[in-house]
């Protein structure tokens, strides 16, 4: 295996640049997952990695090699594919094994490696069937099965499961996760889907119009976002955002544009008066008497909680209660921001405060 450097990698179509200046460092063994909107720019940075893509400036390293200028099949490196990409003249064990027989390498190790990869993907009883036979999630195995018959020093992923059904897919996350810690593999993957990227990475490279908003720990950049698309783009239902202004009479407090005053646990002496917006994650809002009013408007039971879309002051927020509430829309509550986990954001720059 080997690590990855990305430095200050450019790409342009033209007169079109669509990655500014991208910089990332992927670890030996770490599985560091490129997420963001369509046209962000992340499979375009994959991509260059896997030399399909020419870099119109910066460097790419693999391991200690510059690879600029590399072909793909020098690269040694294994991508895996959205559309699986599979022979359909061939059977399983053929699509496996299929890049050792490029090679002219020995039956031997063709049919040994084929087996190996086939034993840790459950398809052993598979081996002799043709795509076509197979379903959706099969097809899947099969792709990474050939990644793993050729022993790369990194594996790609360019979004893998997204052709799978919900269910599916989320075996799937479950499947790559437990493959990725069981060889130790470095493995950057592409998704546009952030609980993908939540559940399965060491490493969330959050990318937007072709930069690199925040790298961090899922967690990390969950509880501390660093601007306020990176808070609105990690978390499902995403986090509720007012905008208005700081007021320190007395008790220090955030104050809507539509008149909502929520506590506020800190906040930069320079931020007092200026624009700013206050942002509170749906599951820390609790039911309070002293909180602040909003109007139900849509109740969203998933069985284990109950997402409540309300309107707080002309804001739609969203809370989520564990708890059986028996709300109804029109009905007036009162919510809360438990402390400790209020953000605050500039409303000029979008930068955390």
């Amino acid at each position: 295996m080997a690590s990855v450097q990305i430095r200050d990698v450019r790409k342009a179509f033209g007169p079109v640049e669509v990655l500014h200046g991208v910089s990332i460092d992927i670890e030996d063994g770490e599985f560091v997952i490129l997420v963001g909107p369509s046209g962000c720019g992340k499979s375009t940075l994959l991509r260059m990695i896997a030399g399909l893509e020419g870099i119109s400036g910066g460097e790419i390293l693999i391991g200690e090699r510059v690879v600029n200028h590399v072909p793909p099949k020098e690269r040694d490196i294994a991508m895996v594919f959205q559309n699986y990409a599979l022979y359909p003249h061939m059977t399983v064990g053929e699509n496996m094994g299929f890049s050792l027989k490029l090679r002219g390498a020995p039956r031997e190790e063709f049919d040994s490696r084929v087996k190996v990869a086939a034993e840790i993907l459950g398809l052993t009883n598979l081996l002799d069937r043709y795509p076509r036979q197979l379903s959706g999630g099969q097809r899947q195995r099969v792709a990474m099965g050939r990644a793993i018959v050729r022993d790369p020093q990194v594996f790609l992923f360019d979004e893998p499961l997204s052709n799978l059904d919900a269910k599916l897919r989320v075996a799937m996350r479950t499947e790559i996760k437990a493959l990725h810690q069981r060889l130790t593999s470095t493995t950057v993957y592409v998704t546009h889907d952030q609980i993908e990227a939540m559940t399965m990475a060491d490493k969330i490279v959050v990318m937007h119009d072709g930069i690199v908003e925040q790298i961090g720990d899922p967690l990390g950049l969950y509880d501390r976002p660093d601007n306020l698309f990176v808070a609105g783009f990690i978390g499902s239902p995403a986090m509720n955002m007012l905008r208005g202004r700081i007021e320190a009479n007395g008790k220090l407090s955030f104050v809507s544009d539509g008149g909502i005053r929520l506590p506020l646990d800190d906040a930069p002496a320079a931020a007092h008066g200026r624009p700013v917006v206050y942002g509170i994650r749906p599951e820390h809002l609790v039911l309070a008497d002293d909180g602040a009013e909003a109007t139900v408007t849509v109740i969203e039971p998933t069985g284990s909680e109950i997402q409540v879309v309300a309107d707080m002051g002309g804001t739609e927020i969203i809370a989520v209660f564990r708890e059986r509430h028996a709300f109804r829309p029109g009905e007036r509550i009162k919510v809360a921001p438990q402390p400790g986990h209020t953000h605050l954001f500039d409303a000029e720059t979008g930068n955390r405060l």
